[in-house]
């Protein structure tokens, strides 16, 4: 088990960077240039987008960070391609979620609404379009303290591009999470010292959550209006931080998830000797998971012994951990420095381009050249042989 990387990871709650000695950056002030309205890009495929929330119950257990509460409830937002355009932009979050946010980031250069105020390009409830079992799905799991909406501008991407998307909130994980009834649940493990042990935990837990979310999403039962367009043999999953991490912990423990993309996550639970033979892709920032470099590549390189299908370890240079989020773009028209080199609206286009060739190839089937060989196009993303210890 590599239990240095867990120092690193309670630190990774807020918006910005981390890195094993410094701990959170402080957040500096608001530049001259910040915009009071932020904005996600527009998606670039041919498909309007629509969106939805779905509050769902899991009687079967209790929660696993609250046993008072006898059922695991979750709040997943939906986004997928709809007939037309509606008549209200989707929130990007509530105007409590920014606020709360913000505070557990240090960021006070900014009015604590800020994040709320953020336009998407997704329309609430829009009709969907597409026909029956003819969408594939991907589940988005955010990073450790982060709500859901951190990856809207991947899921709209998505979404445009005709996929289902499902985003969850994993239950008093994120530092916000509101329900319908208007209780706002909290972080309530964010505070407390995590060992090795905890950290399997809660991938465990992350993948039951997934699990659960597939259930209700393509039982007998579903929970969605639009359910019977999704593809139940055509699912996948990606997340950032330990939600990528959880990506695996998923595949392993259910069959229906096909693919998996970890967005710059030290994983947890190893792959064991059988192998894991689903496609699988690692995208993580140059400063930690470069090969042979440290706990949180040497965890990559673990699993990647282990992964006996299809499989890329690629870098971006410039990122920082919020890179491969929203949050990257975000802080950058708020003027906030989250401490990348890379502009924030060039790591989304690129997190958004190979995290969405990576399903094309392997929930559609279509040949995706981008991720054979490294790019003119896109000269920041290195192609890692961790045999080797190379990247290029």
């Amino acid at each position: 088990m590599i239990a240095l990387s867990k120092a690193v990871r309670p630190l990774a709650v807020g918006l910005l960077a981390v890195t094993a000695t410094a701990g959170l950056l402080s957040a500096p002030a608001a530049s001259a240039s910040a915009s009071a309205t932020p904005s996600l890009p527009r998606p670039t495929g041919a498909h309007p987008v629509g969106t939805t929330s779905l509050h769902l119950t899991d009687t079967s257990r209790p929660d696993l960070w609250v046993p008072t509460a006898k059922a695991r409830e979750l709040m997943v937002s939906l986004w997928y391609p709809a007939k037309a355009p509606g008549r209200d932009r989707a929130p990007y979050m509530t105007a409590k979620e920014s606020e709360l946010l913000l505070k557990d980031s240090g960021i006070t250069s900014v009015p604590s609404d800020a994040l709320s105020k953020t336009r998407t390009n997704a329309y609430t409830d829009a009709k969907p379009a597409g026909r029956t079992h003819g969408l594939p799905l991907v589940v988005l799991s955010p990073g450790f303290g982060k709500p859901r909406s951190e990856l809207t501008g991947l899921a709209e991407e998505l979404a445009s591009r005709g996929y289902v998307v499902a985003g969850i909130d994993h239950t008093y994980e994120s530092v916000a999470t509101t329900f319908p009834d208007g209780r706002v649940t909290t972080c309530v493990v964010c505070e407390i010292d995590k060992t090795p042990a905890w950290w399997e935990k809660l991938e465990k837990g992350r993948a039951a959550d997934v699990s659960f979310v597939l259930d209700e999403l393509t039982g007998s039962h579903p929970k969605w209006k639009g359910a019977r367009l999704i593809d139940p043999s055509k699912i996948a999953m990606a997340g950032q931080s330990v939600g990528g991490a959880s990506a695996i912990t998923t595949m392993l423990a259910d069959s229906r998830v096909r693919a998996g993309v970890d967005m710059d996550g030290t994983t947890d639970v190893p792959i064991p000797a059988g192998g894991l033979a689903r496609p699988f892709m690692f995208l993580g920032k140059p400063s930690t998971y470069t090969p042979g470099t440290g706990a949180e590549a040497a965890s990559w390189e673990r699993d990647w012994k282990h992964m006996t299908g299809w499989k890329r370890w690629l870098l971006m240079t410039g990122a920082v951990h919020v890179s491969f989020t929203d949050y990257g773009l975000l802080t950058d028209q708020l003027g906030v420095d989250s401490g990348a080199d890379l502009p924030g609206a060039r790591s989304m286009e690129i997190t958004r381009q190979y995290v969405r060739t990576f399903f094309d190839l392997h929930l559609r089937k279509k040949a995706q050249p981008l991720l054979d060989e490294p790019s003119a196009r896109y000269p920041e993303v290195k192609f890692c042989a961790p045999e080797k210890k190379t990247c290029a």
